[in-house]
This record gives structure tokens, sequence and C-alpha cells, in this order.
């Protein structure tokens, strides 16, 4: 029997607020344990939560840009479970009245493109964190580090419309994408601020009936969602035609092992006992705001490929990569702006130098004047790598420091007359030799140049005045 996988993610992204979600106290991570901490984020009875409005903010222009319904009405509700990280017992999130519905993300694998809906986003707190002490006799303790309680999360969750690992992966990528170009979330999977869950089940192919599904945790990166999902599409496969089933429960991933672990039974909604939370009102929504929101939306990586690629002629491929970052795509069109005579060599180049762009030590006139120098036969590929290096060294202007190094090619085929006899006239045997049919020592004769001249020539005119002496 031929079986399909049935793929949907559940990612809990951190938002990029200076206070978490119902109090005042700061969202910095490294801080020591319980450092950022107050009575309402510790869970002491009797405290309040107050709603932090940056946060509804930063949801309806996630919501937008994932083409989601913001809801005009949204509930907070209490959901009921008990861990020594959640010293409430329950969580403040949505349940039946989230804040936004029906969105999608659009993603291309292997050059197919394919819509994946968004099931739905919506607010909750994060919960602490705990520390495992033990040592060889099996003596173990449990720290409770409350600085995550009360983070503020968006819960995006897809409909499970994907059926491969690159799948997953492609949309995972997408939807990080639109968040930092949002500045709503700063995607750092190993912080832990972009988080997801991966809900596998098999099926044989062809059949609508959805089968068991298996959630997966503890998944730190691109790769090891891709390699966890993977695993699990096998591991089912082989127990179902072993005889055996599938069932429904949280799994870990082991990254090391490369397999996923049996962490507990999957709970269901009803063993969470959802209801409104009496100490917040329902949030509602004016439709003028969510307008108002809706005119901060950027141009999204998606549009902003396909533009790239037809305003500056440039490979799709390459304007897929400017466009994995606001900060690189904005840097090559103000390059262009500057010289916009080789807009693909131009990408080349914040391609290469794309750390040294998005930590800010280049400006987009350092890559618009090597690349038009480059163009332009003022200096070589090699001098220009040396002058861009030398600029995050030194941070002096690039035009400076080629006349300061005297790193200007010699294009003036009267100046390189006298070096090309001067090469050619000790090298008799060359000479013969390419007469003689051998013109791949055109290279050689190129290479003499180029070290009599200290690297100053120019190699194509170096090339034309060769083969013009030698007929």
């Amino acid at each position: 029997m031929e079986f399909e996988a049935v793929i949907g993610l559940e990612v809990h992204a951190q938002v990029s607020t200076k206070s978490k979600l119902f109090c005042a106290c700061s969202t910095k991570f490294g801080a020591g344990p319980n450092e950022n901490t107050c009575p309402g984020c510790s869970c002491v009875p009797g405290t309040l939560p107050v709603l932090n409005r940056k946060v509804v903010e930063y949801s309806i222009r996630t919501a937008l840009a994932t083409s989601c319904t913001v809801q005009r009405k949204s509930v907070f509700d209490r959901k009921n479970y008990f861990y020594p990280d959640l010293p409430k017992a329950y969580q403040i999130s949505q349940y039946e009245l989230p804040i936004a519905r029906n969105g999608h993300i659009d993603i291309e694998v292997g050059g197919q493109g394919k819509r994946i809906g968004v099931n739905r986003i919506h607010i909750e707190e994060d919960a602490g964190k705990l520390v495992h002490e033990g040592d060889l006799s099996g003596a173990q303790a449990s720290l409770v580090d409350l600085n995550r309680s009360g983070m503020p999360l968006m819960e995006i969750v897809s409909e499970p419309d994907m059926r491969t690992p690159e799948e997953a992966v492609a949309y995972l990528r997408n939807l990080r994408d639109i968040l930092l170009y949002l500045d709503v979330c700063d995607g750092n999977m190993e912080e832990g601020s972009f988080r997801c869950d991966a809900n596998v089940s098999i099926r044989p192919k062809g059949q609508e009936k959805l089968g068991t599904k298996a959630e997966l945790k503890n998944m730190n990166s691109f790769r090891n969602v891709e390699r966890a999902v993977e695993y699990e599409i096998r591991r089912q496969i082989e127990l179902v035609e072993d005889g055996g089933k599938v069932v429904q429960e949280t799994r870990l991933w082991d990254a090391e092992a490369g397999v996923t672990m049996s962490m507990r039974r999957k709970e269901e909604a009803h063993d969470y006992r959802y209801f409104p939370d009496p100490d917040l009102l329902p949030l509602m929504v004016e439709d003028s705001w969510v307008e108002e929101l809706r005119g901060t939306i950027p141009e999204l990586p998606g549009p902003k490929i396909e533009r790239l690629a037809g305003q500056y002629g440039i490979p799709k491929y390459d304007a897929g990569i400017l466009a994995s970052s606001r900060k690189l795509a904005d840097f090559f069109e103000a390059s262009v702006a500057i010289f916009n005579g080789a807009p693909k060599t131009t990408a080349n180049e914040c391609v290469h130098w794309k750390e040294a762009i998005l930590s800010e030590k280049l400006s987009p006139e350092t890559i618009a004047h090597a690349v038009e120098d480059r163009e332009n036969g003022t200096i070589s590929a090699t001098a220009s790598k040396k002058l861009v290096t030398a600029v995050l060294e030194t941070g002096k202007p690039f035009r400076s420091l080629r006349d300061e190094k005297g790193l200007t090619q010699v294009s003036d085929t009267s100046a390189l007359d006298a070096i090309v006899d001067q090469v050619l006239a000790a090298s008799p045997k060359e000479v013969e030799s390419y007469r003689g049919g051998k013109t791949g020592l055109l290279s050689f004769f190129v290479g003499q140049v180029m070290k009599e001249s200290r690297g100053k020539a120019n190699p194509k005119i170096v090339q034309e005045v060769i083969r013009k002496k030698l007929g």
C-alpha cells in the first residue's frame, strides 16, 4: 500500500515587544534566573493581567500579512494544566475566538508553487522554564526560571496542507521571513523565539480521512524540522506495515540519535477545560485601526522576489537570496540606484558581502563604486575584493583607498605595448608554440604581463594586445 503524509505546523512566535504580555517586565533574553519577573508573571495570587496593546498591534499586522481575517471580537481563555513551570496551573490563551482566522502562505518547492492555509492566529502567554540538575546516582532536582513566564506569543496554526518535509520547511522559512519583514519577531530558533511543533500523520494515498497524528517537539532549526518530520513519516509507515497502530501522542526529537521518542499521550482540547478568563474583557478591534495598520505592511518577500527579478533582470534565485532579508534587499536597490550599469554583478557582490552588509559595516556606495570600477575596467576583480576588505578594516572610502594603494588598472594600450614586447621577447619558445596552434598559451602570456605590471594591467586589454602582436 502506498501512503502519503499529512503535515500541519504550529508555530509559536515570540512578539518583539519590550515588555511581557500582561505585565511590564522586560522580555530581554539572557537575564539571570528569575531576574525579569514580578508578582504578575510569577503567578502570585491576587495579581491581575493588563493587556499589552503592542502585542495586539503586531498580531493584527501578522494576520494582514498572511491574508487572514482579523476578528472584530476575540476572547482570552484559561487553558488549565499543571506543570512546575506554570505555577498558577493555567495559561492565558485564546481558543474559540482567536484574533485572526483563514489566511494562507504561498510556498515553492522544486519549482512548483503551492498555497498552505493558515487556520488561525491567536495570542497567548508563554510558560516558564525548568532546569534539571542531577548526578550519576540518579538524584535529580528541577529548578524553575520564570523569566519566560508571561512572554507574548503568537501561535500561528497552519492547515494540514503539507505532504513532504520539504514543504514544511519551505512554509516555515516563508513565515519566518514575513515576521522578520514586519519586525514583529526576531525569528531566533536557538533562543526559542521562533518555535515549531509539527503534527504528522499518514494515510493511504487517495484517502480523504486523516490518520492519527503525533506531535513533534524540540526542533530548534529548519534542518531538524526536516529530519524529524522525515523520520516520523518513516516510523509511522513502518509501524502500520508491521500491523501496529499509530497512537496520538507528543514525541520529542533527539537530534543526536536522529529519532523521535515518546514523551506523553497527547491531551485533547477538553482536557484543558477552556473557559473565558474572568479577569480580561473581550478584545474588541475597530475596523479603522485594522485599516490603519494595513497601511504599515511593507512589500513582503514573495512580491519582492518577483519585482526584483523583473525590474532588474536578475535570476529569480538571486532575487530570492536578496529578498530573504529586507535590509539586504534595500541595500541592493540603494546600490543599484547609485550605479545601475550591472544589476547582476551588484547582486553577486551583495550576496558575497552579506554578513558585512547586515551588520552595517558597508555602505551602498562602497558596493556601487566597486561594481562600477570593475565594469569600467578601472580595477580588477582581485583588487575590488582587496579594497572592500580594506574598507571594512579602515572605514575609509573605497575610491580613496583605490588611489592611495595605487590599484587602478592600466588600460592604455600604448602603455602596455612595452611590457607585452618584453614578455614576448623573453619567451621565444612559447611564442613559437602559440603561433603553431597552442593558443592556450595566451593565459601564460597574460599572467607574465600581470606579473611584470604588478597586477595593474587590465587583463582584457592585455589579451587584445597579445593577440594583435602574435597575429
